[in-house]
């Protein structure tokens, strides 16, 4: 009589199951998805800042107001706080150039930041000096004639 080689059907089910409990506990360390998401918007933000600045310093230069250390330039959303001829780094001045919705993102001014700075960061997320977990976008205002401002991408905590 010839023996017969294969599983039974009991170490299959028992192979399964081992690799279902190593797939749900590897598979998000390499697929982090959402915090991937959070990186990208994150950068289209910086972007964004990026070009309103840019333009907010073309209204400065009309204006005659881009070397002042203070100053307003007029938009059709209302008036916006310049340094050195790009936005103030002020919550409301960043409401007005970015036009984020509030349920999405929060603007904060940095605490006890020289020179002034402001922090985006998305839904459920707040403000961290600690870059490690930080997820937000950091704005620096202009602190000299033809200097621009800083934007800072701190992604590692999405």
């Amino acid at each position: 009589m010839q023996k017969q080689q294969g599983f039974t059907l009991v170490e299959l089910i028992i192979v399964i199951v081992i690799l279902g409990i190593l797939a749900v506990t590897a598979a998000p360390r390499f697929l982090n998805i959402s915090g991937d998401a959070r990186a990208s918007t994150l950068n289209a933000v910086k972007g964004s800042l990026e070009s309103a600045s840019a333009l907010v310093y073309g209204k400065a230069i009309i204006a005659g107001v881009q070397n002042n250390a203070t100053g307003t330039v007029t938009d059709a959303a209302g008036e916006i706080a310049t340094a050195f001829g790009y936005p103030a780094a002020t919550v409301a001045v960043m409401g007005i150039i970015l036009d984020l919705d509030g349920d999405d993102w929060t603007v904060a001014a940095v605490p006890a930041s020289d020179p002034a700075s402001v922090a985006i960061t998305p839904d459920g997320t707040a403000y961290t000096a600690t870059v490690a977990e930080a997820c937000q976008v950091l704005y620096t205002q202009s602190t000299a004639a033809l200097a621009k401002p800083t934007i800072v991408v701190q992604s590692a905590g999405c």
